[in-house]
């Protein structure tokens, strides 16, 4: 297909690219080595993920450099020994860490990001963290996919990016690369992934699985079948992959393959609510998952207190500031609601409910015998609600307990036409947009 052939010239990394990244990967591979042999634990450094794969895009290729500690060291130890190892190889470049299932150390070393990650020395299946099976991955990738199959992997991974829907990690929850190299060599080419995800029903399952699973997509490790790749890919990013795949395989262009920018739906933008705070310092993993955590809560909340939630988002900017964002049908509801009580004829709970409720603004029994109050809400503006719920609920509204500190510190209520961050206007245009490539005609 010509627009696949155009598509490679940007995907795959040119020579001159290649040898940098040679270079790069040589030189911060020595920096781990020199500090890992202080360290009798270590049994081994090597490298992994996309670029020991040779399935990595032209222009945005990370280094994974994975650390092998004996298996008897203990998790103390463990973590202990990955992050001393990644603050002393890079410390000409800042280090920090991050979070996976484990603490890891990560730098941009000229321009690269570089992460520096400890695993087991471990048999296969004998896991004892997440990390110790990317050494069978490289190794199975390598030794499964030719030249011709790892360039279909770019492909896949390209369209996934324009589609904003590339990346495992939860401030994404779309599809990691290794899904995108599993799903080529699974279906053989870019396109045949992409007639494939056209045709996806409900629980898809690819592989051979050893149990039952009940994500909305089920990719099955090659290389540990009790193991789901699907349980990290919300059912929101499995949609638009198949409606991407739907619409590109019925006119395929080049846009598919770039990201676009979005427009904010202005109309939309009066619907939405925005609750921002700051916080102090952790990990972006950590931030992502409270914020996401505390984002279903407070919509469980709105809907409890009769306000409909369309759409809600969460979104950080990593470094200090954090945001809550909800589309509702109606920021501000109607100031009465209907109260339902017991049949009359059940009169404990009656005479109960009456007296209750006999200050309402209107008594009166429905023609199913029920007694029925019309009272005042106690909230009919969604920014009150929330100012309330914050401000004197704040322990029982369900934010993580992580995050209590940071909204007592102080947050912000506004509506989407308001001034807003980069990241925060970023998120309300994909909340309250429609994007034509997933919703293009039949």
């Amino acid at each position: 297909m010509k627009v696949l052939d155009q598509v490679k010239k940007f995907t795959i990394p040119t020579a001159k690219e290649q040898e940098k990244m040679k270079e790069l990967a040589e030189y911060s591979l020595q920096l781990v080595k020199e500090q890992a042999t202080k360290f009798p634990n270590v049994v081994g450094v090597e490298i992994g993920g996309s670029y020991a794969k040779g399935t990595w895009l032209q222009g945005e290729v990370d280094l994974d450099i994975f650390v092998k500690l004996k298996n008897d060291t203990d998790e103390k130890t463990f973590e202990s020994i990955g992050k001393k190892i990644g603050f002393d190889a890079l410390k000409k470049f800042k280090p920090y860490v991050r979070y996976s299932d484990h603490p890891y150390v990560e730098a941009s070393v000229k321009g690269t990001l570089v992460n520096v990650v400890p695993c087991y020395d471990v048999q296969a299946g004998q896991w004892k963290s997440a990390a110790d099976r990317s050494s069978f991955h490289t190794k199975f990738i390598l030794q499964s996919l030719d030249q011709e199959k790892k360039d279909e992997v770019r492909l896949l991974k390209k369209f996934l990016t324009a589609m904003d829907i590339y990346g495992a990690e939860i401030a994404k929850e779309g599809f990691g690369g290794y899904v995108a190299e599993v799903l080529v060599l699974h279906y053989g080419s870019f396109l045949g992934v992409l007639e494939a995800a056209s045709n996806f029903v409900q629980n898809q399952i690819i592989g051979n699985p050893t149990k039952r699973f009940e994500t909305p997509l089920v990719i099955i490790d090659p290389i540990d079948s009790n193991r789901n790749l699907g349980t990290a890919i919300s059912a929101e990013s499995v949609g638009k992959f198949v409606l991407s795949a739907r619409s590109f395989l019925k006119k395929p262009s080049l846009l598919f393959f770039k990201l676009k920018p979005l427009h904010p739906n202005r109309k939309n933008l009066d619907s939405t609510i925005i609750v921002k705070f700051n916080y102090k310092p952790r990990s972006p993993d950590i931030i992502w998952g409270q914020v996401k955590r505390a984002t279903t809560a407070i919509s469980g909340q709105l809907e409890l207190a009769g306000f409909d939630v369309l759409r809600k988002s969460s979104v950080t900017d990593e470094k200090s500031e954090a945001a809550m964002i909800f589309l509702l049908r109606l920021p501000k509801i109607e100031k009465f609601m209907i109260k339902n009580g017991p049949e009359v004829l059940r009169r404990k709970e009656s005479e109960s409910f009456i007296a209750k409720n006999q200050k309402n603004k209107l008594l009166w029994i429905n023609e199913s015998g029920k007694i029925l109050s019309l009272q005042d809400r106690p909230f009919h503006d969604a920014k009150l609600f929330l100012n309330n719920l914050l401000k004197k609920n704040l322990s029982t509204s369900g934010i993580p307990s992580g995050l209590v500190f940071d909204i007592k510190r102080g947050f912000r209520i506004f509506d989407g036409k308001q001034t807003a961050s980069k990241s925060i206007k970023k998120a309300l245009t994909e909340l309250t947009t429609t994007d034509g490539f997933f919703f293009s005609s039949p």
